[in-house]
């Protein structure tokens, strides 16, 4: 390896936001770091815009730009990053978001110390409008095997879904076979939640390390828009699927039935999106289609077994058994009762 750290950014059509992203990225403290840039096929100005930064950059030299055959998404772009990066540990970083100065130095700091196969720092999220809402984590050591995946799965949501704002051992990707699945939306929810099941050491610290832009027309603010294609919202739920196929493997570890809780509960969430949001996906979805989110990862045998999360799970996996119209009538009267719907 060349570099400590390799920051990969893909970019497409972001001329307005990438100038900062990349200074940001550029004004890193840390030494050893490589700067690897995914041109993704836009027609915009952004990939110029690249390199004129790397042109009068002091670190110019530290940059290396590889160019995609063809538009193929963000998804092929960071798993082109998995495949070329140069550095020891990777970072991945969106087009449209800042990195602190002190981010890569914070992260390797603990990475060395504890000898973590990954660290998280904490973020902040900005509108549109300037308003930041900051989401801290303690400082918290995960130094035996399955700690930090017992953690993750039991704390759902307690770990952010993106692939930003960490670095994790490009050997550890490369050895483990991580990839990120080809999806519309959530395929850095999907390869998160099954890194963390990879790590036998994980860090996670209390400084502010990364600001994402909650921008409109963002991948992550579909659900926004007035008329969503059925064939996102499908996209979405195959990439639960992925999960729920990854799963099988993991039968004999300690957080399997809390790992398939967070499975449960995501499909629940998609559901209850598809019934508030009915009116405006098109094509619509049938009840039949919805109840077939509920299929579980576990089977009945294995669900017995479980000592954690057992009813939840039990709950869940009788929902996937019901008739499309009683089942839906669940779903609909929880939904409301958790203020889904």
């Amino acid at each position: 390896m060349k570099y400590d750290v390799t920051i990969g950014i893909p970019v497409y059509m972001v001329e307005r936001y990438i100038q900062r992203s990349l200074e940001s990225a550029l004004a890193q403290s840390y030494p050893s770091v490589e700067f690897l840039i995914v041109d993704d096929c836009g027609d915009d100005d952004s990939i110029n815009i690249v390199r004129q930064i790397k042109d009068r950059s002091s670190r110019g030299d530290e940059i290396r730009i590889l160019v995609q055959p063809k538009n193929m998404g963000v998804a092929a772009a960071r798993n082109r990053i998995i495949d070329e990066a140069k550095g020891e540990f990777v970072f991945f970083m969106d087009s449209d978001d800042v990195v602190a100065p002190a981010a890569i130095s914070l992260l390797m700091e603990n990475a060395r110390k504890y000898d973590a196969d990954i660290v998280f720092g904490s973020y902040e999220k900005v509108d549109m409008s300037g308003s930041t809402e900051v989401h801290g984590y303690p400082e918290m050591h995960f130094l035996e095997q399955d700690s930090f995946a017992a953690f993750c799965y039991r704390k759902y949501g307690g770990i952010q879904a993106s692939a930003c704002n960490y670095i994790v051992k490009t050997s550890l990707l490369r050895n483990c076979s991580c990839r990120f699945v080809d999806a519309d939306y959530w395929e850095d929810f999907a390869f998160t939640f099954d890194l963390v099941t990879k790590v036998s050491r994980a860090i996670t610290i209390p400084y502010i390390t990364y600001s994402y832009l909650c921008r409109e027309n963002s991948l992550s603010h579909y659900q926004q828009r007035a008329a969503i294609p059925k064939s996102e919202v499908v996209s979405t739920i195959r990439v639960v699927e992925h999960l729920k196929a990854t799963s099988s493997v993991l039968e004999d570890k300690p957080y399997f039935s809390s790992r398939c809780l967070c499975i449960m509960v995501a499909d629940f969430y998609i559901a209850c999106n598809i019934l508030k949001r009915s009116s405006d996906i098109i094509p619509k979805f049938s009840s039949h289609e919805i109840m077939q989110l509920f299929a579980h990862p576990a089977t009945f045998r294995q669900l017995m077994s479980f000592r954690q999360s057992f009813f939840k799970n039990f709950f869940f996996y009788i929902l996937g058994k019901l008739p499309s119209c009683c089942g839906i009538g669940i779903v609909w009267c929880v939904g409301k009762v958790k203020k889904l719907l």
